[in-house]
């Protein structure tokens, strides 16, 4: 059976009754993880702690927490506790997030992430590993403590969610699992080749790493469905390429879209929303995203993983319904014949 995970977010517009049941769903289908990330709504450790506690099988994984909210021994505890809970599901996702984010909501200083995320991952590891953390680096400066508490995992996976070619390389050096979102089928080849490269040298291999991306995806049932689902993809779309800073919009122009990027960007400063997405092209949904009748997304699906996806992670829009999301949770199932 090939692997594939689901994310699901922390909005304020999905009850908890809603998203304990598209997880206790996914968990009866076989899904291998179930990802939920944290930006301002409820956070992640909370509502994974909550999702462990009605599954049996499927991983409860972080997707992500952003490093600048929390410290290294507080993500190192959280896990820990998080992995006890689950019986030994826990896999901790990891990333920056962009400068809006952690500057204006965590008021933290968006400072050096990449150097900040390498003491990050070294550090969590050596505290999973019982050990004492004895560690002198950029930004911190650790002695004596050792975590009082054991993960069921001997070793619990530290995934990264990494966009640009330093954190790609990091990614290779250190970390169990690549979790990009917005990531373009046809450059995952390329992007994983820096990896792969940065593994080597540090004397590991790409088979140990997951492949993990984040992909939109919505099964329509009829045309009115999918016509839908294009409008609201594409409005998700414009929301990051224009409203979330240079972060975004920068990954599209590298994957070929600067043309596209530009204009979106420019009318959704301009405070036009509706025309910011409507620039969003098809070019931009087919190799990004995953729209469709079943057999169309099944084969989208498997588009990614033959461009080295090893774990594709199903995640939604930000106007999915919980309707529409167990739809396509049950449509996009693993089975045995895939």
């Amino acid at each position: 059976m090939e692997s594939i995970s689901l994310a699901l977010g922390s909005r304020q517009d999905i009850s908890i009754e809603d998203l304990l049941r598209l997880a206790k769903e996914a968990d009866h289908l076989g899904y291998t993880g179930c990802f939920v990330g944290e930006s301002w709504g409820m956070d992640a450790f909370t509502t994974l702690s909550a999702i462990a506690s009605c599954t049996k099988d499927i991983c409860v994984a972080t997707g992500i927490v952003p490093i600048f909210s929390r410290t290294p021994g507080l993500l190192a505890q959280s896990i820990t506790s998080l992995d006890i809970i689950s019986h030994g599901r826990a896999i901790l996702g990891l990333g920056t997030s962009g400068r809006r984010v952690i500057e204006d909501w965590h008021g933290m200083k968006y400072d050096r992430p990449i150097q900040r995320s390498k003491e990050y991952l070294e550090i969590i590891r050596m505290a999973l590993n019982d050990a004492p953390v004895n560690y002198d680096g950029d930004f911190f400066h650790l002695k004596r403590f050792k975590l009082a508490i054991s993960p069921v995992q001997q070793h619990i996976p530290l995934y990264l969610a990494s966009i640009g070619p330093s954190n790609l390389r990091l990614t290779g050096q250190l970390a169990d699992g690549w979790l990009p979102i917005w990531t373009d089928f046809e450059q995952l080849p390329g992007l994983i080749g820096v990896i792969t490269t940065a593994a080597k040298s540090a004397g590991r291999n790409i088979s140990d790493i997951t492949i993990a991306p984040q992909i939109l995806c919505c099964v329509a049932n009829n045309s009115e469905e999918l016509c839908q689902a294009q409008v609201d993809v594409s409005n998700h779309m414009a929301y990051y390429i224009g409203g979330m800073g240079e972060y975004y919009h920068d990954l599209f122009c590298r994957f070929g879209y600067q043309h596209q990027a530009d204009a979106i960007k420019r009318a959704w400063v301009s405070g036009d929303r509706k025309l910011a997405a409507s620039l969003v092209d098809n070019q931009m949904l087919d190799n990004i995203t995953v729209i469709g009748d079943v057999e169309t997304c099944r084969s989208k699906i498997a588009r990614f993983r033959q461009m080295g996806a090893t774990m594709p992670v199903v995640a939604f829009h930000h106007r999915a319904t919980p309707n529409s999301m167990m739809n396509t949770i049950q449509a996009l199932a693993p089975s045995d014949t895939d």
